[in-house]
């Protein structure tokens, strides 16, 4: 009796682990193309891609079920984003490219908790105030460019400057961000 009740699990088990494998690859591999180029032009090495797909793969895999995902390409897009930011932290050296590909992919979630509504809200006011402390145009072009999402042509006209200017000191800004933020994080032993 203990033998047929293992097996029966072990089938529903095996059920349950077919079905997935079939919905990964209905509803997620066929946006792995998209995936694999979003990674391209985010400077990622094709090694590195290999494994950021492989690695979100696995974890769709381990789900016990999909049913609460209602957006496959969103989720699949929202692990790989969340794998390569995790490898971004733990390497201390980021491309600027790949930091503002990454802000360039929606963010999708398919569950916000406490914890990372806090997080968010403490690296935000630590970007907020990184930001007030730049110099005065390029704090002024960081925000047009970044907060209020204008292009560098309006930025250009509004503040009486050259679109290279624009350009080159909202790449100064963003530099600036990024190594306040690294040292900030080896001031704290890597923690965040």
């Amino acid at each position: 009796m203990e033998d047929q009740l293992q097996r029966s699990r072990h089938d529903a088990m095996d059920g349950k682990r077919r079905a997935i494998v079939r919905w990964v690859g209905s509803e997620i591999l066929p946006h792995e193309g998209k995936v694999r180029a979003w990674l391209r032009r985010s400077k990622v090495t094709a090694e590195d891609a290999d494994d950021l797909v492989q690695e979100a793969y696995c974890r769709i895999s381990a789900l016990d079920s999909v049913d609460q995902i209602s957006r496959p390409d969103a989720y699949f897009f929202q692990i790989v984003r969340n794998l390569l930011t995790e490898q971004i932290r733990r390497a201390r050296v980021v491309r600027i490219e790949t930091v503002a590909e990454i802000d360039a992919l929606p963010a999708f979630s398919e569950v916000v908790s406490p914890e990372r509504i806090a997080g968010a809200r403490q690296e935000l006011e630590q970007v907020r105030r990184l930001i007030a402390g730049l110099p005065d145009r390029c704090r002024r072009i960081v925000e047009l460019r970044k907060i209020d999402g204008l292009s560098q042509r309006d930025i250009a006209s509004r503040l009486g400057v050259s679109e290279s200017i624009v350009e080159n000191d909202a790449a100064k800004g963003l530099r600036l961000i990024l190594q306040a933020l690294r040292d900030d994080a080896s001031r704290h032993g890597g923690e965040q």
